[in-house]
């Protein structure tokens, strides 16, 4: 349970770990005992994309997050924004992420990524253009797909559902200490 609020945006007043009973019973929320305003802690939708570049012999973009201080790469990811479609917000991300021009769009599925309170929505996207990455990314790698390794958690789940979409045995890695998305 995420404590990211400690005092009620509504009226100020500390919050506390309070069981109501909701649709689906008793339930333990933060809540605010003066105004009963609720954090509700609901998962974040995130992006995901496989990317493949057709101008590239159909090779996939995997790229390392600057942030990150170990050597993985993965895929391009991002937060939806409010006012675009699922669809639209990964093409955004991509174009933003890598200047790369997305032309096709396949749903992969849908996976829980519960240690950071996620719902990962991936997509396989085909793109071409010229890499330019942005301030985010510090580089990428081009793979064939059969010369992917998945990783055990988030969207490495989505990438072996591709392989396999593709007639391609998934190979999982062993898990990084922390694990990208």
């Amino acid at each position: 349970m995420s404590h990211a609020y400690r005092y009620c945006p509504a009226c100020a007043t500390e919050l506390a770990l309070i069981e109501q009973t909701e649709d689906g019973g008793p339930r333990t929320r933060l809540r605010c005992p003066a105004c009963h305003w609720t954090h509700w802690n609901n998962p974040t939708p995130v992006l995901a994309a496989v990317v493949e570049c057709t101008d590239r012999e159909g090779q996939v973009l995997l790229a390392r997050n600057a942030a990150w201080t170990h050597r993985m790469f993965a895929l391009i990811t991002g937060f939806m924004e409010a006012g675009e479609t699922p669809v639209e917000g990964i093409a955004r991300e991509v174009a933003e992420e890598t200047a790369l021009q997305v032309h096709h769009t396949a749903l992969i599925g849908v996976y829980e990524f519960q240690r950071m309170n996620q719902v990962i929505i991936a997509y396989h996207v085909q793109a071409c253009g010229e890499i330019r990455l942005s301030p985010e990314l510090a580089e990428y790698r081009l793979f064939a797909p059969q010369d992917l390794r998945c990783w055990p958690a988030g969207t490495g789940y989505a990438l072996a559902d591709w392989l396999h979409s593709r007639g391609l045995e998934p190979v999982f890695m062993d898990p990084p200490r922390r694990d990208p998305h």
